[in-house]
């Protein structure tokens, strides 16, 4: 189940800026969309609108919510909704931090 939250940008005041700024996914104002182990935080867009997925305090990377699918930055994959790129991601994630941990000398 998914529920929403808006809006996630804001406006500088400094300098009466119109310059927008990335809100954390803890800002009330930012838009959020909670899904289960997932917290998807939007940066910008409007076809594909981009999100920034968390899992607990970390950031994975970015989904993209398009007219009849979503995507993430790791695959050619059409997901039908948000929990799956944001699983997609996250698995992808995980096998290229056991990648990295391979591709490591031991130490002597």
């Amino acid at each position: 189940m998914m529920a929403k939250i808006t809006p996630s940008l804001q406006f500088a005041e400094l300098d009466n800026s119109p310059e927008k700024i990335l809100l954390p996914p803890t800002d009330p104002n930012a838009e959020i969309i909670q899904i289960l182990g997932y917290r998807l935080v939007y940066v910008n867009g409007a076809c594909p609108r981009n999100y920034r997925v968390y899992k607990a305090h970390s950031m994975l990377g970015v989904i993209f919510q398009h007219i009849s699918h979503w995507s993430n930055a790791v695959d050619q994959i059409r997901y039908t909704n948000p929990e799956d790129a944001a699983i997609g991601l996250d698995d992808f994630m995980k096998v290229a931090g056991k990648s990295r941990a391979a591709d490591k000398p031991l130490a002597a």
